[in-house]
């Protein structure tokens, strides 16, 4: 099965120091059919920091993803959202290994006579336990 990197690109800063940056902002393990539904969900619920007062919201869909292009009250703003299917990660988790319940050591049963007590004088078997005439 497949593991589908959800990528936003996005320009960020402003004035001269604008520039485009991009983030993977999921994982998807499954088709690409998967993969594009959860980009979708996502490019629909998106709401970026600029602008503050959008005027109009289109999403395109594309081959592989979608662009969101928000319109301002004085510039616009794109969002571009793809799939990409991930081929190699340097700092991707070691897989893990399956939990193996470990087997559960005999225990055996010592007989406690009935008038053993604790040192403080308590009983070590209660009188009731082990009574069948109570309810």
């Amino acid at each position: 099965m497949a593991t589908w990197g959800l990528v936003l690109e996005t320009t960020v800063g402003m004035g001269d120091r604008k520039h485009a940056e991009a983030y993977v902002v999921a994982h998807v393990d499954g088709t690409r059919e998967e993969a594009l539904a959860e980009l979708e969900r996502r490019a629909r619920r998106y709401v970026p920091e600029h602008p503050r007062s959008p005027k109009r919201r289109r999403l395109f869909r594309e081959s592989d993803g979608f662009l969101l292009v928000i319109d301002g009250a004085w510039q616009s703003y794109s969002a571009r959202f793809t799939i990409g299917e991930l081929l190699d990660d340097s700092d991707a988790p070691a897989p893990a290994v399956p939990y193996e319940e470990p087997e559960p050591e005999p225990v055996e049963e010592v007989p406690v006579p009935s008038d053993a007590r604790y040192d403080d004088g308590v009983p070590v078997k209660p009188a009731w336990l082990g009574r069948t005439d109570l309810p």
